[in-house]
C-alpha cells in the first residue's frame, strides 16, 4: 500500500540526553561494532561451530532482532530501541511483553557502551521505555532482573522504585539472578516519566492489542 510503513518504526522516545528509536536492520552493522564483550548474550540462542565467538555474538544480536520483529504478536513481543547521545549510537535497550494480553507486564533490558556507563544513561533509557510500557502501553507492572554482581543494573531498577521479590540459579553459569518488579502504582507515584518525550506511538497501539486513544 503506497505510503504504508510498518507502525512500531514510527516509535521515538526523548530524554534530556538520549534518543530512542526503534531498531532497524540498517542499524546492525553499527551495533555489530560496538557490542561490548561484557554484554551477557542470550544462552539459549543458537551458535555456529564455523563461526568465532565475535561473529557467533554478531549473529545472537542479528536473529534476536529478526525473531523480535518476525514473530511480533500482541500477545508476545518484543520492541528494541536503538539509543543515541548527541546523535552518537551509545547501546540499545529492549521493552519485552512476553505474555502481554494475560498479564500486562514487560520486562526490560539494555547495554551500553564502556565510555557512557557511570553517567545515568541507564537511567533515562529505562525510564524512556518505562513511560511507555505505563503509559500508552497501559501495563500493570514492570519486572526486571540481573545478576547479584551487576550493581549498575540493579541501581537503575532501585532507583527507578522496583522492588526485589526473589531470587533464581542461573543454569548455564551457575549465577544467581535478583529478581525486581515495578508495580504500576509504584511508578505512578513516582517522576520517572517526567521529561520522557513520546511521538509515534499512536498508529502502533494495534500492534500491542490496544484499541483506542492512549
Amino acid at each position: 500500500m503506497e505510503g504504508w510503513s510498518w507502525p512500531l518504526q514510527g516509535i521515538r522516545l526523548r530524554t534530556a540526553d538520549l534518543d530512542l528509536q526503534v531498531m532497524t536492520e540498517a542499524d546492525l552493522p553499527t551495533l555489530w561494532e560496538l557490542l561490548p564483550d561484557d554484554v551477557q548474550m542470550n544462552p539459549h540462542a543458537t551458535t555456529y561451530a564455523g563461526l568465532d565467538e565475535r561473529a557467533n555474538r554478531r549473529a545472537v544480536l542479528a536473529q534476536g532482532y529478526w525473531r523480535a520483529l518476525g514473530l511480533w504478536s500482541p500477545d508476545d513481543w518484543a520492541l528494541p530501541f536503538v539509543v543515541r547521545s548527541e546523535g552518537t549510537v551509545v547501546g540499545a535497550q529492549w521493552l519485552e511483553g512476553p505474555d502481554w494480553r494475560a498479564d500486562r507486564t514487560v520486562d526490560s533490558s539494555s547495554w551500553l557502551v564502556p565510555p557512557a556507563r557511570g553517567r545515568g544513561l541507564g537511567q533515562q533509557m529505562r525510564a524512556a521505555v518505562l513511560a511507555l510500557a505505563f503509559g500508552p502501553l497501559r501495563a500493570e507492572a514492570a519486572i526486571s532482573s540481573a545478576v547479584i554482581g551487576n550493581a549498575p543494573s540493579l541501581g537503575v531498577s532501585r532507583a527507578l522504585g522496583y522492588r526485589e521479590t526473589h531470587r533464581s540459579v542461573l543454569e548455564h553459569s551457575g549465577e544467581t539472578l535478583q529478581h525486581v518488579r515495578l508495580a504500576r502504582e509504584a511508578w505512578a507515584a513516582s517522576d520517572g516519566a517526567r521529561g520522557v518525550v513520546m511521538d509515534g506511538v499512536a498508529p502502533a497501539l494495534p500492534l500491542f492489542g490496544i484499541e483506542g486513544a492512549p
